[in-house]
C-alpha cells in the first residue's frame, strides 16, 4: 500500500499542497519553540567587559525558583578575601550604575545608554589606557573610545553627565579600547564609582583571574569556601555575563514557559487542521476508496494508504523545515528582546536536540491525524461509501458527541473558575485554554449548527439576493457538512483571534486602571536620567502651594511563610507570597494616596513597616499590629510590621513600604517617580508650575500633569504569547479555509457545468458564490463571536469589572471583516478559475 500512496501523491499533488503548508508550518513553529527552549534552558549569557576574567565572583539572584528583582551586592571587604585564597592572581572589583551624556542641561542622544564603572575592571581589557591616562580624582573619567567618538570628546574635555540623582562636570583623562557588545563605557575612580552608585561598602562582581597553572574549577572551589556565609556565587565560561546582566536571568524561564505554552498549542491546532484538511480529502476520495474497497482492499490497508501519503508529505515538509526553523527561532528571539521581554544580553542556543525533538513530534502529530482521518473512510462499507462519495449526509457519531459535550464541559468549568476563583490577570491562565475548548466544541457540532444558521438566514438572505441566493441557499441546505467544513476555520479565525487580542488588551487596561486608582496625586514627577536623589521629595514638599509629595518606587517583595518542623522534615516548599509592593513617603502619602486607610494610617510607614490590601490583613497573623517577615527585591529579610491596610482592587493587591526602606535595598537607590498633591484650591495647572520651579536646573525631570503613576508590570511575556498565538491561529485557519473553499469549487466543476449548459451565465454562477460565502461568513463570524463572548465575559469578572471586554471596538471590526474578506476571496477566485473552460469539456472530464 506505500507504492500505492505514492503514485497516488505523484497523480494528485495539488490536493495534498494544504496539508504540506500545514505541517511545514507547524514543523518550523516547533522548531523555533525547541530552540528557544534550548536557549533558556542554557541561559548563556557570554561575558563582554569581564571576559577576559575566567571566573566571576557575583552576587546570587535566585531565590525561590525565582529571580531577585534587585541587584544582591557583596561587601567590598570580600574583595580581600578573594584575593588572599591560594591561587589567585588579581581580585578587581566591579561595580555597574547608569550614566546620561547631558547637553545644555537636557540629555544627549549622541551618548545613548551610558554606563559608569571602577577604574579596576578597565584593567581586563588592557594595561594602560588607549590615551591619556586613568582617572585618579573624583571629577575625571575615562571613556571608552566609540563613547569619546559619539561624544566627539577629547582627553582634557569637561563633559556634564548625569549620576547618582544630580549632574556634576568631569574632566576626560583618557581613554579606553572599546569591547565589542559593551559600548557606552564610563569609567570612574574606584573609590568614587562606589560613591556614585551610592553604595560605598559594596561591590556587584569580582573579577578572578587565576595564576599560572591553577584550574579555574578549583579556584572557584576554593573561593566558594572562602565566601561561605556570603550571598555570592562563582561563575565561569558562559555564565559570567550574568555578572554583568543580572536582568538576563528571568530570559531563562520566560523562554521556556513562553516556548512550552506556544509550541504546545501550535502542535494541537496543528493537529486541528491537518486533520480536518486530511478529511476533506478523505471526503473527496471516498468513490476511489470505495472502489478499492469493492476489489478487495481491506480496512488496514486503506488505512495504510491514507497514513503512508501523509508520512511522505510529513518527511518531506520536516526536512525542509529543518533549515529555516533554526533561524525562525533566533528571528522570535531578536523580537523577543526587542519587545523587552528578555535581555539582549542571552545568547541563542539551537542544538540537534530540539531539531530532532520537533520533527519527530511534527511527524507523530501528523501520523495521528491521518490516522484520525483515515477511520471513517476504513471502516465505511463500499456501498456506503459509493452512495455517501456524491453527497455526504451523515456526520454525527457517538464518539463525536463525546468529545463535543468534553469540550463544552471543560470550557464551562473554566469558565465558572475564571469568574469565581481567579482574580486580576492571573485569570489568562484558564481563560485562554477555556477558549480552545469553546472553539472545539463549536468545531465538533458545526455541520448542526449550520443547518440551523442556515434556516434563520433563509429568509433575509432570499430577500435581498434573490435568485442567486435562493440557489445558493438550497445549495447550502443540501451540502451543509460541506459548508460547516468552511464555517469552522472562520469560526476560529474570529473566535480566537478575538478571543486572544482582547485577553491582552482587558489584561493591559485593569493593570493601569488599578494602578490609577492607587494614586491622587495632582502631578507626577519622572526622571529620563534614572531616578532622582531622595532629597528631592522634601524640597519638592516644601515648595509653595504643595500640599504634599511622596516617592513612588515599584517592586516585587515576598511574604515569607515559616515551615513547622514536621513540614521541614517532609521536604516541604514554604508557601511564600508574592506581592507588588510601592515604595511611599510617610509624610506625604496620606496626601497622594487615592486609597484610604481601613486601618492604621500611612503616616506609620517609618522604618520596618508594611502597609497590606484587606484581602491579606484577613488572614491569621497578617493583620495590622502583626509582623511578617518580608524578604525584599536584594533578598534581605526584614521582620517588618503591619501598620495599616487598605481596600484594593480585586485581584491587584499591592503593598506599601517605606521609600527609604526600598531605596536601601534598590538597584541605583534613586527615585524614579515622585507624587506631589496640591493645597486646597490650587489648579494642576498651578501645581505643575511650582514643580518646574523646584526642579529648574534638574536634567531629565518630566512633569505629567494628571494622576498617572507608573505600576510594576511584568505582562509582556502573556502578552506575546496572546499575539503570537493569535497570528498562528489565523495562520492555520487561513490555510484551512482556503483549502477547503478550493477544493470545494474544484469538485463543483461538473456543478457549474451543467448550470452553464441549462442557461446560467458566468455571473450567475458567481452571484451565487458569492452569497454562498457571505452564508460562510456570517455563521462562522457569529460562532466566532460566541467562543469570544464565552472567555472575555468570565474574564472581565474576574479583573473585577463588567463581562465586556476592554480595548478598542476597531480591533473587533478589523478582525470580522478580513474574515470576510478572505472568505469571499478564497471562494470567488478558484470559482472564476473553473469557469474559463467550456462546460461540455468539464462534464466529459468528470
Amino acid at each position: 500500500m506505500f507504492g500505492l500512496a505514492l503514485q497516488s501523491l505523484k497523480f494528485q499533488k495539488g490536493r495534498f499542497l494544504a496539508s504540506f503548508v500545514a505541517l511545514f508550518f507547524g514543523a518550523l513553529i516547533l522548531m523555533a519553540c525547541g530552540a528557544l527552549m534550548e536557549t533558556g534552558i542554557r541561559s548563556a549569557v557570554p561575558p563582554q567587559r569581564l571576559a577576559a576574567a575566567p571566573l566571576v565572583v557575583t552576587g546570587d539572584q535566585s531565590f525561590d525558583h525565582d529571580v531577585l528583582p534587585e541587584r544582591v551586592r557583596l561587601d567590598v571587604a570580600d574583595v580581600g578575601t578573594v584575593r588572599a585564597v591560594e591561587g589567585v592572581e588579581r581580585a578587581l572589583p566591579d561595580v555597574t550604575f547608569p550614566v546620561s551624556a547631558l547637553r545644555d542641561g537636557t540629555d544627549s542622544a549622541d551618548g545613548g545608554t551610558l554606563h559608569g564603572h571602577g577604574w579596576s575592571s578597565a584593567a581586563l581589557l588592557a594595561s594602560d589606557p588607549a590615551s591619556g591616562r586613568e582617572p585618579t580624582g573624583a571629577g575625571q573619567v575615562a571613556l571608552d573610545e566609540d563613547t569619546a567618538r559619539r561624544l566627539g570628546a577629547e582627553q582634557g574635555d569637561r563633559l556634564r553627565f548625569a549620576v547618582a540623582g544630580g549632574s556634576r562636570e568631569f574632566t576626560v583623562s583618557g581613554t579606553v579600547r572599546p569591547v565589542q557588545g559593551a559600548a557606552g563605557a564610563v569609567y570612574f575612580a574606584d573609590d568614587e564609582a562606589r560613591r556614585l552608585m551610592g553604595r560605598p561598602d559594596q561591590v556587584d562582581s569580582i573579577a578572578v583571574v587565576p595564576a599560572k597553572g591553577t584550574s579555574p574549577a578549583v579556584l572557584a572551589e576554593r573561593i566558594g569556601k572562602a565566601l561561605d556565609g556570603s550571598p555570592a556565587v562563582t561563575l565561569t565560561g558562559d555564565a559570567r555575563g550574568k555578572a554583568e546582566f543580572p536582568q538576563a536571568l528571568a530570559a531563562s524561564t520566560r523562554l521556556i514557559s513562553l516556548s512550552a505554552v506556544f509550541g504546545g498549542i501550535a502542535v494541537m491546532v496543528a493537529v486541528f487542521v491537518v486533520g480536518s484538511t486530511l478529511a476533506l480529502l478523505v471526503q473527496q476520495r471516498l468513490r476511489e476508496m470505495a472502489l478499492l474497497r469493492a476489489v478487495g482492499t481491506l480496512p488496514g490497508q486503506l488505512r495504510r494508504m491514507i497514513v503512508g501519503e501523509t508520512l511522505v508529505i510529513a518527511v518531506v515538509a520536516v526536512a525542509l523545515a529543518l533549515f529555516p526553523g533554526r533561524y525562525a527561532g533566533g528571528w522570535m528571539l531578536d523580537r523577543l528582546a526587542g519587545g523587552g521581554v528578555v535581555a539582549p544580553e542571552i545568547a541563542f542556543r539551537a542544538g540537534w536536540v530540539p531539531m530532532i525533538v520537533a520533527a519527530g513530534t511534527s511527524l507523530v502529530s501528523a501520523v495521528a491525524a491521518a490516522f484520525i482521518a483515515s477511520r471513517r473512510a476504513a471502516k465505511a462499507r463500499p456501498a456506503d461509501a459509493l452512495a455517501e462519495a456524491g453527497l455526504q449526509r451523515r456526520w454525527l457519531s457517538g464518539s463525536r458527541l463525546v468529545f463535543a459535550l468534553l469540550c463544552f464541559v471543560g470550557g464551562g468549568v473554566l469558565a465558572m473558575v475564571t469568574a469565581l476563583v481567579m482574580e486580576g490577570t492571573v485569570a489568562a491562565s484558564t481563560a485562554g485554554p477555556a477558549a480552545l475548548l469553546w472553539a472545539g466544541g463549536f468545531a465538533l457540532i458545526s455541520p448542526g449548527l449550520t443547518r440551523v444558521f442556515t434556516a434563520v438566514l433563509q429568509w433575509p438572505l432570499r430577500a435581498f439576493t434573490g435568485f442567486a441566493g435562493s440557489l445558493a441557499l438550497n445549495n447550502a441546505k443540501v451540502r451543509r457538512i460541506r459548508v460547516a467544513g468552511a464555517v469552522t476555520p472562520v469560526m476560529l479565525a474570529t473566535g480566537l483571534a478575538t478571543a486572544l487580542i482582547y485577553l491582552q488588551t482587558s489584561q493591559a487596561q485593569a493593570t493601569e486602571e488599578a494602578a490609577r486608582e492607587l494614586v491622587s496625586a495632582d502631578a507626577v514627577i519622572t526622571s529620563t536620567t534614572g531616578g532622582f536623589a531622595p532629597d528631592l521629595v522634601d524640597t519638592i514638599a516644601k515648595s509653595p502651594g504643595v500640599d504634599g509629595a511622596s516617592a513612588y518606587l515599584p517592586g516585587t517583595t515576598y511574604i515569607l511563610e515559616p515551615l513547622s518542623a514536621e513540614d521541614r522534615a517532609e521536604g516541604e516548599d514554604p508557601d511564600n507570597t508574592e506581592l507588588q509592593v510601592q515604595g511611599i513617603s510617610a509624610g506625604g502619602a496620606d496626601r497622594t494616596l487615592a486609597a484610604p486607610a481601613v486601618e492604621g494610617s500611612f503616616d506609620a510607614l517609618r522604618g520596618d513597616t508594611v502597609a497590606l490590601p484587606t484581602s491579606l490583613t484577613g488572614e491569621k497573623g497578617k493583620g495590622v499590629g502583626d509582623t511578617v517577615t518580608l524578604l525584599l527585591g536584594d533578598g534581605a529579610q526584614v521582620k517588618a510590621e503591619v501598620v495599616a491596610s487598605y481596600e484594593a482592587r480585586k485581584g491587584f493587591g499591592t503593598a506599601f513600604l517605606p521609600a527609604e526602606l526600598m531605596l536601601a535595598h534598590s538597584t541605583t537607590g534613586l527615585v524614579p517617580q515622585i507624587l506631589v498633591s496640591g493645597d486646597d484650591g490650587s489648579s494642576t495647572e498651578q501645581v505643575v508650575s511650582q514643580v518646574r520651579k523646584a526642579t529648574e536646573g534638574l536634567a531629565g525631570v518630566q512633569i505629567v500633569g494628571r494622576a498617572s503613576a507608573d505600576a510594576a508590570d511584568d505582562g509582556a511575556t502573556s502578552a506575546w504569547i496572546n499575539y503570537m498565538l493569535a497570528g498562528t491561529i489565523v495562520g492555520y485557519a487561513v490555510i484551512s479555509l482556503v483549502n477547503t473553499l478550493v477544493i470545494s469549487a474544484s469538485e463543483r466543476r461538473r456543478e457549474f457545468a451543467l448550470q452553464r449548459l441549462v442557461g446560467a451565465t458566468n455571473g450567475q454562477i458567481m452571484r451565487m458564490m458569492a452569497v454562498e460565502s457571505v452564508l460562510v461568513a456570517l455563521v462562522g463570524i457569529v460562532l466566532g463571536t460566541a467562543v469570544a463572548v464565552a472567555t472575555l465575559a468570565p474574564f472581565g469578572i474576574a479583573l473585577g469589572g463588567s463581562g465586556m471586554p476592554q480595548g478598542p471596538a476597531w480591533i473587533y471590526f478589523v478582525v470580522i471583516g478580513l474574515a470576510g474578506l478572505l472568505t469571499l476571496a478564497a471562494s470567488l477566485l478558484p470559482t472564476s478559475v473553473v469557469l474559463r473552460g467550456r462546460p461540455a469539456e468539464a462534464v466529459a472530464v468528470t
